[in-house]
């Protein structure tokens, strides 16, 4: 079973710099496409940044780029989303996904098969 467990959210200022991870478990790490997604209060599910299985691709979202890295450690079975300048506005619940495809890269949340707890981050002025 697969099993995506994001870890490294909290409460941080505006201005500051915050690194999320996302461990994954039960399936060979380098096969698979992740992403960062996240659900602000009273939205809608955002996406954010992919990377495919072996990192060579990779997007942002308009709303994070220049501000947000996406990252992953294929040793590692780890997935990160470097955090710079956070905003209040980018106070959100983060989630994981994956998708069993790593050599293409996906903005939809209905293209991914599997999806972690999700780690609050919340961002105060």
């Amino acid at each position: 079973q697969v099993r995506l467990v994001e870890s490294g959210g909290g409460l941080v200022q505006a201005g500051d710099s915050s690194r999320l991870s996302c461990v994954v478990s039960g399936r060979t790490f380098s096969r698979l496409t992740m992403a960062w997604f996240r659900r602000a209060p009273g939205k809608e599910r955002e996406f954010v940044a992919t990377i495919s299985g072996r990192g060579d691709s990779k997007y942002h979202a308009d709303s994070v780029k220049g501000r947000f890295i996406i990252s992953r450690d294929n040793a590692k079975n780890t997935m990160y989303l470097q955090m710079n300048n956070l905003k209040p506005e980018d106070t959100a619940l983060y989630y994981c996904a994956a998708k069993n495809d790593p050599e293409n890269i996906y903005y939809t949340a209905r293209r991914y098969d599997y999806w972690g707890q999700g780690t609050q981050v919340t961002v105060s002025s």
